[in-house]
Parts: C-alpha cells; structure tokens; sequence
C-alpha cells in the first residue's frame, strides 16, 4: 500500500496531536476519528499512511527520539550513558514516562500495541544499547562475558519503572546519571 508523502512539519504536528490525546484520554478511548478530527485529517489517510492505531501511536512515540543510541559514541561507556540521558529534558521525560506507564497497562489488552511497541520502540532501542555496550567490549572496557551485559536493558527500564512505584516520583536526568553511576556501571565493573 503507497503511503502519500507527507511534510516533516505535517507529521510532527500529527505526531504531537496523538501525544496529546493519548495523555487526554489513554490508550483505549482514542480513537482514529479523535485524531482525524483534532489533525484536520481524514479517517482514510490516517489508516493509509500508518495502517492501524498501535503503529500510529508508536510512531508518534519514537518519533520524540531522533537520536539512535547507536549514533552515540564518546569514546567511553559512561561518556555514551551521559550523553544517552542528556538528550531529553526533565519535562519531556516526565511526559514520556507518564504515556508509557499508561500504555503499558493497555498492552495487556492489546496484542497488537504490545507487538508494535517492540517492534518500532523497545527493539530499535534494545539494539541501540546493544551496539553501546559491544563498542565497550571493543575497547577493552568490558569483557565479552560479563554476567550482567544482558541484564542492562532491564537494570535501565527497571529504574523509570521503580522510581514511581518506591519514592511516587517521575524520573529525572538527575536521578538517572546518578543510578546509572551507582548501579548500572558498577554492576558492570566500570
């Protein structure tokens, strides 16, 4: 199916149009018409150039993440972690944090968003941290075999998802440096 080519300008604005209405009435009571009425857009070209509303709402989603963490290379695995958490501000983070924990109550409710969110979000991301982590093997800063390498996307997911559930408060750069400082690092021994 031939998507029509649309404006960056265009699709941010749709992009942004979805985030709000996400945050406005969650997951489940948004619908396409919602946002074919909020973006001046028709029902049709919503369906045809994202195909359903999972892929629709992670899109907008990923959208908010131009930078690849595979891009980032400082020469140090801590220089990566810091520039990775400096890339958001601590109010797009909160936002950020708030839609997930929404979404990821719907998940279950939704094979399809859980598929999608993996597929265009958890997995490029994954990948991204993966090629990280293989450029510190490389120069020597980890070795190959390290115990805790697998468990870094957990240890990192863990922390947006512990810091509501312990202390009722959102993350923030902050509190990431510092966790990525005192428990992700260490536990890789660096």
């Amino acid at each position: 199916m031939a998507r029509t080519r649309l404006t960056p300008e265009r699709e941010s604005e749709l992009y942004a149009a979805v985030l709000d209405l996400l945050r406005e009435v969650g997951y489940d009571a948004l619908t396409m018409d919602a946002v074919a009425a909020r973006t001046h857009s028709s029902k049709a070209t919503l369906y045809r150039q994202w195909g359903s509303k999972p892929e629709l709402v992670v899109r907008a989603l990923r959208h908010n993440k131009p930078v690849s963490l595979a891009e980032i290379d400082t020469g140090s695995l801590r220089g990566d972690f810091h520039t990775m958490l400096s890339l958001t501000d601590d109010c797009q983070m909160e936002k950020d944090s708030a839609l997930l924990r929404g979404l990821s109550h719907a998940v279950h409710n939704n094979p399809d968003l859980l598929q999608a969110l993996r597929e265009l979000l958890v997995e490029p991301e994954i990948t991204g941290l993966e090629t990280l982590l293989r450029r510190a093997v490389d120069r020597g800063e980890l070795p190959p075999d390290h115990p805790a390498l697998k468990y870094v996307p957990h240890m990192l997911i863990g922390a947006f998802a512990a810091r509501q559930l312990v202390e009722d408060r959102s993350v923030d750069r902050a509190f990431l440096i510092d966790y990525v400082d005192s428990v992700v690092l260490p536990a890789l021994g660096v």
